[in-house]
């Protein structure tokens, strides 16, 4: 390979939306609609567990922490997009391509390991209540909290570095519509068996293990319910760990749409609404299914409304 043909290249252009150059305005519309639904909801949720302190318990401290992950995916990405549309040039620099697929995939692998320190956190409620007070303790709680930002950021960094060390022979032509791994090596023309290696390697502890762990827990927890012999118990019992699955189902389901997809026989188009899909409808679903199917929050909502108008 000569030098010619390995130079790095600086800039990178988008091809997600190269089929809709006519509906620039639309979509910058949709987006920043969806990017002021995202913040306004998620600092709802972080406003009404810090200032409500019916709402200072464990459960609510890691959906605060959820709604922070929510906020900075996005951020990492539609801002972006947004100055994208009103430029009209899909571009972004080399430099910030690997910023960008740092912090996504740091805050995106923060978010299983998050929902399976929910989902103890539900095990530890409602299976375990009488030492519920020691297993989810303000220490053992920060711990937990910080342990799940240090996992999704390590995994992150072995990422960007190794995506660091790829060659593109002058190919800038990113077929999506943000930098990540996949796509990445998608066009590099160095060897990327290592970055696949690792990919595989991170996806079991960051995707799967977590996975693995929601689902033994909420076994535990189905069990545990169905001991409990007052039908008001068990439906306050499932009406707690309601919200937490749907979530579970929203996010990892997401993400495993967009990092699941087939080699072969996948459009621009669909790669392109399934991206969509992954920084818009999850960080936007999260809060508004926190608010409509909880009591402690819909309850918190309507004292800082009284507040206001008293």
């Amino acid at each position: 390979m000569t030098a010619e043909n390995d130079t790095q290249v600086r800039e990178f252009i988008f091809l997600g939306f190269s089929s809709l150059p006519s509906h620039t305005a639309y979509l910058f519309v949709i987006f920043l609609a969806a990017y002021l639904a995202i913040l306004m909801g998620n600092l709802m949720i972080l406003t009404l567990v810090l200032v409500d302190s019916c709402l200072h318990s464990p459960m609510y401290f890691f959906l605060s922490h959820l709604s922070c992950l929510d906020i900075c995916i996005s951020t990492v990405v539609i801002p972006k997009i947004l100055v994208n549309f009103v430029r009209r040039q899909n571009t972004i620099s080399y430099e910030q391509c690997l910023a960008q697929t740092f912090f996504l995939i740091g805050f995106a692998g923060c978010e299983p390991a998050l929902m399976a320190v929910m989902a103890y956190d539900r095990f530890a409620a409602i299976c375990r209540p009488l030492h519920y007070s020691l297993l989810m303790s303000k220490r053992v709680c920060i711990q937990l909290a910080s342990a799940t930002w240090v996992w999704g950021f390590l995994d992150s960094a072995v990422h960007a570095a190794l995506a660091s060390q790829l060659s593109f022979c002058g190919v800038n032509q990113i077929p999506h519509i943000f930098c990540d791994v996949p796509p990445l090596l998608q066009i590099a023309c160095s060897d990327t068996r290592v970055n696949e290696l690792a990919n595989h390697i991170t996806s079991l502890f960051v995707g799967l293990f977590p996975i693995l762990f929601i689902i033994l827990s909420y076994v535990f927890i189905l069990v545990s319910v169905l001991q409990i012999h007052s039908k008001g118990g068990r439906s306050k019992a499932f009406s707690t760990c309601a919200s937490h699955l749907i979530v579970v189902i929203v996010c990892l389901g997401n993400a495993f749409l967009n990092y699941n997809k087939p080699s072969a026989g996948y459009s621009l188009e669909i790669d392109t609404l399934v991206s969509a899909m992954f920084i818009i409808v999850a960080p936007m679903l999260n809060p508004l299914i926190y608010s409509l199917r909880n009591k402690e929050v819909k309850g918190a909502f309507r004292k800082v409304l009284n507040r206001r108008t008293d």
